[in-house]
């Protein structure tokens, strides 16, 4: 039997990460009344454990085969850990399937409130004109329906909210933004950028971060503690948890409902109009009916998608909004499978078991197939690198006594940098639902498809071997590169499965996000990319919610 909710509701929102809690926020504050659907259960300062010492733990977070047992595809994810396991879905209640030739790691599948925003990576960087218009400039694909000057103004609504630290560059192709003053750059990293600016004419800079340097809105400032996926009890990194679904909850105006796992949206009886959506309650496993005048969702791309899928009716048999027949295809994430390391000798720094511990590394913004250049012959597209630097001690030194506490104490300064590439959409990479197959919940799974191409093979190599360039113009030694396949490891930006475009016969969402087949049904989170360029998206996540929230706020007002 199925239960309804008799709470009259504006606006129903799924999932509450980047982009669900800036939706949630955006028009609870606006005087909307809003339910957000969760999957997971609360998140509260109580769950953090950044302070926490390993000893105190049971196993010590030395024991990583017990958390396999549940979640052997989370645990591949080095923040899905004995301090966290419990945060992420249960690999064998919530499966996916893949072919077999082409596995795929799903990781990050988080269960609390705030999503991914949990345990993200933080890096917040902006797209650029082109790359919004990336086909008109190399002729793959499609351009996006906006462009950089539609989205600017929420970019720098969204940074001054959520904190963002970093150093302007004036570089076209990673527009600068409003930034929190720059956390400094350790000494190797400084190193890094001189030598590879002055031999290759490259920037590095300070990889732009939601981590605060300065107080805000009541978080305090980062103390460089260091393990951010584990929470923080200061709030200095953004967590929508703590932020901006505490903010719409805080208007009286947003009730959040836990542990909802939405299986559909609910149509009307001419499937012209969403009324609602379908959950399974995750503890009772009832069902639970929740209506509204609109429905958004954001519950991560593949999540979102299936709920499409999963809403097929008369009038849409293929899923909900797929009248294109593109729902599921074009599934894009990031390559991250090429780079390097070295170390750097000469540094006046001494190695420390207990010392601080910066959140951010350097970044090396994308330096391939800029707009104005010749274009490079390998590949479409290109990539930057996100870098890591530690000072260690020298456990391999030789000797004993005297000579070797010397050798010990002698710092192996080491910088890696790892390459995030574009990945072309391209629709023979997709998503659809496996018939043979549901969760515990008795929910139809989805099954992945994707492969690297060529494109993205000759862009890993160039990721390995770039590596190697600039670590020896950077006077490192001991340099090891890398270029891999990427599967079954793709970095955790999946996007591009219900795109957006002016054409409702080539895609399923307008650039508002709102489904052309639907008018009061939206998709707000990584779902609707047509591209998904080498930046980390989830910084364009909540500026497209944004922009999206305040055009269905307007529409709203025209529906009868």
């Amino acid at each position: 039997m199925t239960n309804k909710t008799h709470t009259a509701f504006d606006v129903l929102v799924v999932g509450s990460g980047a982009s669900g809690g800036w939706a949630s926020k955006r028009l609870a504050e606006a005087g909307l009344k809003v339910a957000l659907l969760e999957a997971g259960r609360p998140q509260t300062d109580a769950n953090f454990s950044e302070h926490k010492p390993a000893f105190e733990l049971k196993y010590r977070n030395m024991a990583a085969e017990i958390m396999r047992k549940t979640r052997p595809v989370q645990a591949k994810f080095d923040v899905c850990n004995e301090y966290t396991s419990d945060w992420f879905a249960n690999d064998l209640e919530e499966p996916y399937t893949t072919p077999k030739d082409q596995p795929f790691d799903w990781m990050g599948r988080v269960r609390m409130t705030g999503g991914r925003t949990n345990v993200w990576g933080r890096v917040s960087l902006r797209f650029s004109e082109s790359d919004f218009k990336s086909a008109s400039q190399d002729g793959y694909g499609e351009d996006w329906p906006l462009g950089y000057s539609d989205l600017e103004p929420y970019y720098d609504l969204v940074e001054k909210y959520v904190g963002v630290t970093g150093m302007r560059e004036g570089l076209a192709h990673l527009p600068d933004g409003q930034f929190q003053p720059p956390m400094p750059l350790t000494c190797q990293e400084n190193v890094f950028r001189d030598g590879v600016k002055k031999k290759m004419g490259r920037v590095v800079t300070l990889a732009r971060s939601a981590n605060l340097t300065r107080p805000l809105n009541g978080r305090g400032p980062c103390h460089y503690c260091g393990p951010c996926e584990r929470g923080c009890v200061t709030h200095s990194y953004f967590n929508s948890a703590f932020t901006t679904v505490a903010d719409a909850v805080a208007t009286g105006n947003c009730t959040l409902i836990s542990n909802a796992m939405v299986y559909k949206v609910l149509m009307d009886h001419e499937g012209r109009r969403a009324r609602g959506v379908l959950y399974i309650d995750r503890n009772s496993r009832t069902e639970q009916e929740v209506l509204a005048r609109c429905v958004i969702l954001c519950a991560q791309s593949q999540e979102s998608v299936r709920i499409l899928f999963n809403s097929a009716t008369p009038q849409h048999p293929n899923g909900l909004a797929n009248s294109s027949g593109v729902l599921g295809h074009y599934f894009t994430a990031h390559v991250r499978s090429g780079g390097g390391s070295g170390e750097f000798s000469g540094l006046n720094i001494k190695p420390t078991r207990g010392g601080p511990v910066k959140p951010v590394g350097a970044y090396v913004p994308r330096f391939r197939n800029l707009p104005g250049a010749p274009p490079y012959k390998k590949f479409l597209r290109g990539f930057g690198y996100e870098c890591e630097s530690s000072v260690d001690f020298n456990w391999e030194a030789p000797g004993f006594g005297a000579a070797y506490k010397r050798r010990l104490h002698e710092p192996r300064a080491i910088l890696e940098i790892t390459g995030f590439g574009e990945v072309l959409p391209r629709w023979e990479n997709f998503v659809e639902l496996d018939p043979a197959k549901k969760d515990v919940y008795g929910i139809p799974v989805v099954k992945i498809h994707m492969a690297d191409g060529e494109n993205e093979r000759a862009m890993i190599q160039d990721m390995g071997d770039s590596a190697g360039e600039m670590m020896e113009a950077a006077g490192a030694k001991n340099i090891r590169t890398y270029a891999q396949p990427s599967a079954p490891r793709w970095a955790l930006h999946e996007a591009g499965i219900a795109r957006m475009g002016s054409d409702a016969k080539k895609s399923v969402l307008t650039q508002f996000q709102q489904t052309h087949d639907v008018r009061n049904l939206y998709v707000m989170d990584a779902s609707g990319f047509t591209s998904n360029p080498c930046q980390n998206p989830t910084l364009t996540i909540m500026a497209l919610c944004v922009r999206s929230c305040d055009f269905l706020m307007n529409d709203l007002k025209n529906l009868s």
